[in-house]
């Protein structure tokens, strides 16, 4: 019984936690905005995404293989983010490692990186869908309350109740492949993703079961 009182109170704590840190963001963000960084050209954008990341990504950044993930209408500051944790620079290592895209970010400078963000994210979303039938009350359940007895935040709380996220640190989760979210969840789980210590602790309390209902519940949201 203490057990399960305790796990509730830090699943509460973990929740708002996480509402809070999306309200910063957004904040943040809308800030740094306001700062005056160059404004980032998508036809730039577009060029770079033709010569180097469209054989993956498509080149409307619907991918075509669930290994990759869809890039399409991801937020840009997201989408920037990233690239630059695959990129190591000053000496330090990549935050996110990935030999692929590590090759491809290292050349690019944070303005080809923001031109190529703005360019997918003005692009608009084909979406996956989910598939498991079986699963899809626990994924809904995962999605929208979490799983109070493990600590595990709802994840509306950071991707919104519709699954369209919250710039920049909270991606767009809304008709992506299942199985690369399962992935993702699963490196977080494993350490092999670490660019992301929230995503770490949580996906660490979650079963194979778990993550890949929450992964397809996912995928079929709009």
């Amino acid at each position: 019984m203490r057990n399960t009182i305790k796990a509730a109170a830090a699943w509460a704590t973990s929740t708002l936690a996480l509402t809070a840190a999306s309200t910063w963001l957004v904040a943040a963000y809308a800030q740094d905005a306001k700062g005056g960084a160059a404004k980032p050209d998508a036809n730039k954008g577009q060029q770079i995404v033709t010569q180097v990341c469209a054989a993956c990504h498509g080149a409307d950044g619907n991918s075509t293989s669930p290994v990759n993930p869809k890039l399409a209408a991801q937020h840009p500051d997201y989408l920037l983010k990233q690239l630059k944790d695959f990129k190591a620079e000053g000496g330090k290592p990549a935050e996110r490692v990935n030999a692929v895209m590590a090759a491809f970010a290292q050349p690019l400078s944070e303005a080809d990186m923001r031109n190529v963000s703005a360019y997918y994210s003005s692009q608009k979303l084909k979406p996956a869908f989910a598939k498991l039938k079986d699963s899809v009350e626990l994924g809904q359940k995962i999605y929208r309350g979490g799983i109070a007895s493990k600590a595990v935040p709802a994840c509306s709380g950071c991707h919104s109740p519709n699954g369209a996220g919250i710039p920049a640190q909270f991606p767009r989760l809304a008709g992506q492949y299942a199985d690369y979210t399962e992935a993702q969840l699963v490196l977080f789980r494993q350490g092999g993703r670490k660019n992301s210590p929230q995503m770490t602790a949580i996906a660490a309390r979650m079963s194979d079961a778990e993550i890949k209902a929450v992964a397809d519940y996912v995928a079929g949201l709009r």
